[in-house]
């Protein structure tokens, strides 16, 4: 679904010509890249002319042209700020917030679900005349919800409404006409792809599980954990993503990227070990939710190997039917759990709202993360899960008391730093470079100003001007010589035709004046 003009990451791969973004000249830098400007040095000492033509007084003519360009500026800076790409990015940003807020919402939601229920018993107090009689009152604390599968399947199946959503949103729009025309559309890129009736509901059923497991792992370890800290191991599986795509889908190899999986490691197993590992349920949550990171970047990269490049309607469609095969197919799963114990629940006192609230947040963080990209970057929608973590932590202190120290908060920072590690672009040794010498120039005193794109354009047709000029010069000078050759061979031809001439001649005729002489 990645659009022309789209920055590339590890969830939209796409081939691009490796241009370095700093070109190294004789007569200076040229900077090239998407996100390159440019910029020219300019040193405190001004050119003689200048000096001259102004004199002591110089600085006023200056200052006018400046004056007078200061519109053109301005409408510049404001064309900028209104640019297809700025409005892209302000996208982003609200993408971006979003994501977080639905993300954290859903999961404290599904903590919450698994609280213990405090139960204050009715207490009894006797008062006579000579003393006071108080019977001492004990708090009990009863778990009344324990059914991570059940509300795996019901956080699934509201999935069901992914194409309902994109549906109307296509009626509300003014691009499709006939209403049958949006499922027959969607239909009809499967098949195009070349999958039958049969086929798709076998890989359908195969990612339904996967999905399924995945969430169930996820929900399952906030049991255990709290939220932060199950929120800060499931972003680890931007690093799984990659390993897998470049495994699978033979993405470039970059290394600082594999020095980003290797710090996600050490913060997962610094998480692992925070707590102790005898009489501690920590290592079994920490291990159930790095292996929902993991199910999650399988499903990722797996997606991306069977389907593709799929439009916005095959997605809604796909998980469409992914809810439809969860709510007709696991429903006996947890009717089974629930006769043989192994999951309780009260239905007088679910947790409805809770339950509602985290199926809510969770559908509309999934539809952010699968449609957003028609509105902004898909790299403000992969930030969403690493800016929730501090913002889960702040709600894990406010309501839980929670504290963030040690190991602990060393394994959120290593993950967190190999998050973003993970975001590097394949060709950011040539930002560091471009950023190293500008440093180093302001260091010693020199002043960078901004110049106009066409500069850099004048410079590279003058540049290409040079070379066509140079390489005309080589071809005159192939042609001379190859005409000098040309007649030198000519004139050695004609002499040689001479010299046969005359002694053919010398046989048949008579003796010339010298033999005569002889």
């Amino acid at each position: 679904m990645t659009k022309e003009g789209d920055l590339s990451t590890i969830y939209n791969p796409t081939r691009r010509s490796r241009t370095p973004s700093v070109l190294i000249t004789e007569e200076g830098v040229a900077v090239n890249g998407p996100f390159s400007h440019a910029d020219s040095i300019s040193s405190g000492r001004a050119p003689a002319s200048h000096d001259a033509a102004t004199g002591p007084g110089g600085d006023q003519p200056h200052r006018e042209s400046t004056t007078l360009n200061e519109p053109g500026r301005l409408k510049s800076c404001a064309n900028s700020l209104c640019s297809h790409s700025a409005k892209k990015i302000y996208y982003g940003i609200w993408v971006t917030v979003c994501v977080t807020a639905s993300w954290v919402g859903a999961t404290h939601c599904i903590k919450y679900l698994f609280l213990p229920i405090r139960e204050e018993p009715a207490s009894s107090i006797e008062t006579n005349d000579e003393s006071l009689n108080i019977t001492p009152v004990y708090t009990h604390y009863a778990v009344t919800y324990r059914a991570p599968f059940f509300t795996t399947w019901f956080l699934t199946s509201w999935t069901i409404l992914f194409f309902p959503i994109y549906y109307v949103i296509r009626l509300l729009s003014k691009k499709c006409v006939n209403p049958i025309d949006i499922l027959s559309e969607s239909v009809r890129d499967f098949k195009e792809k070349g999958f039958t009736a049969v086929r798709f509901s076998v890989r359908c059923s195969i990612f339904c599980l996967l999905w399924v497991g995945t969430n169930y792992m996820y929900v399952r370890s906030l049991q255990i954990l709290l939220a932060t800290d199950v929120m800060s191991l499931f972003a680890t599986n931007i690093s799984s993503v990659y390993l897998l795509s470049w495994v699978i889908l033979h993405e470039q190899f970059v290394g600082i990227r594999i020095m980003a999986v290797i710090m996600c490691d050490t913060g997962v197993a610094l998480l692992a070990y925070m707590d102790g590992i005898t009489g501690s349920p920590t290592l079994g949550g920490v291990v159930l939710a790095a292996l929902a990171a993991g199910g999650s970047a399988v499903y990722k990269v797996m997606f991306k190997k069977v389907i593709g490049d799929a439009s916005y309607g095959q997605v809604a469609l796909f998980f469409s039917v992914i809810g439809t095969l969860n709510a007709i197919l696991l429903w006996p799963v947890c009717v089974g759990l629930f006769l043989t114990g192994v999951e309780t629940m009260e239905w007088t006192e679910i947790p409805w709202i809770a339950l509602l609230g985290a199926s809510g947040l969770s559908l509309i963080a999934n539809l952010l993360g699968n449609f957003s990209v028609a509105l902004t970057y898909d790299l403000f929608i992969t930030l969403g899960l690493i800016t929730a973590v501090p913002v889960s932590a702040a709600l894990d202190v406010i309501l839980y008391d929670a504290q963030f120290e040690g190991m602990k908060l060393a394994g959120i920072i290593l993950i967190a730093v190999g998050f973003f590690l993970v975001l590097f672009p394949d060709n950011w040794p040539d930002y560091i470079t471009r950023l190293l010498r500008k440093s180093s120039r302001v260091f010693k005193g020199q002043k960078y100003h901004h110049i106009e794109p066409q500069c850099q354009t004048a410079f590279l047709q003058q540049q290409h001007l040079q070379q066509s000029h140079h390489q005309q010069q080589l071809q005159q000078q192939h042609q001379r010589r190859g005409s000098v050759a040309h007649a030198a061979a000519t004139e050695s031809l004609t002499v040689f035709r001479r010299l046969s001439t005359c002694g053919q001649g010398g046989a048949d005729t008579t003796r010339s004046p010298i033999t005569e002489e002889t």
